[in-house]
């Protein structure tokens, strides 16, 4: 039997470089997964990949910023699904942009989508998951809310922020059979690094600097993160609640 055999997945941001190899991991070990994605296309196209290799994907085009845009897309995964048991809050949005330099207007956006969304997510979902009692719930923060990253003032707090959120509701629903854990990428090969890189005035300097400050000597790939994701998102990690792990090639080693 496989890991996720008769659960259902809900994957934010899984038409992207992280959220789609999460999307097609937990696919090959059983899971029946929705594909949410503010882009439809994208959605549509990881949720093909899936099935033409035998597993059961569902596309939702949402944006998780809009209450009732993730009301709807929940809906249809569970109609079309089953009872969503796992949760996955991967999809995110920043640009390099020294504090000073930002505005009001880019703030609202950061937080929207990578702390308001989550929440939205999270108020959507567990309902049910506290109702079955049980659920696994992935949150994707990110190294730069453990040691600070020059150019994520803003992303850096949601972030931080979303590490707090996930040890609260692993606090409030342990007793429901829900776990909620972190995992903290480092700089990795994504459309999302790739935005925020060319943001700063050398690119390609940024993103040397960055791959030799990482003892493994390279920039992550979305394949790194899918199997801790996979792992706290399976009873393999039943009594592993309210953690976080960093996967950056040893960028950061916090104890």
């Amino acid at each position: 039997m496989r890991r996720f055999d008769s659960k259902t997945a809900i994957v934010t941001g899984g038409g992207g470089g992280i959220g789609s190899a999460v999307c097609k991991r937990l696919a090959a070990e059983g899971a029946r997964v929705a594909v949410f994605d503010v882009d439809g296309d994208a959605a549509s196209r990881v949720a093909g990949e899936i099935m033409s290799g035998g597993g059961d994907a569902l596309a939702v085009a949402a944006d998780i910023t809009n209450r009732g845009a993730v009301e709807a897309g929940f809906q249809d995964a569970v109609g079309n699904l089953g009872g969503v048991t796992i949760l996955v809050n991967n999809a995110g949005w920043d640009l390099f942009r020294p504090f000073l330099d930002t505005d009001l207007e880019f703030w609202r956006k950061v937080i929207d989508v990578n702390l308001m969304g989550a929440l939205n997510m999270h108020h959507v979902v567990l309902p049910g998951m506290v109702e079955r009692g049980y659920g696994r719930v992935v949150n994707v923060s990110s190294d730069a809310a453990r040691v600070g990253s020059t150019g994520e003032s803003v992303y850096a707090a949601c972030k931080a922020g979303l590490i707090g959120f996930s040890k609260t509701i692993a606090r409030e629903h342990a007793r429901h059979g829900i776990t909620v854990n972190a995992v903290c990428p480092g700089p990795t090969d994504t459309a999302l690094f790739t935005g925020y890189s060319e943001g700063a005035e050398h690119p390609e300097k940024l993103r040397e600097a960055m791959r030799r400050a990482v003892p493994m000597g390279r920039i992550g790939v979305p394949e790194d993160l899918a199997g801790a994701i996979a792992f706290f998102a399976s009873d393999d990690a039943a009594y592993v609640t309210g953690q976080v792990i960093s996967v950056s090639g040893g960028l950061t080693m916090s104890g």
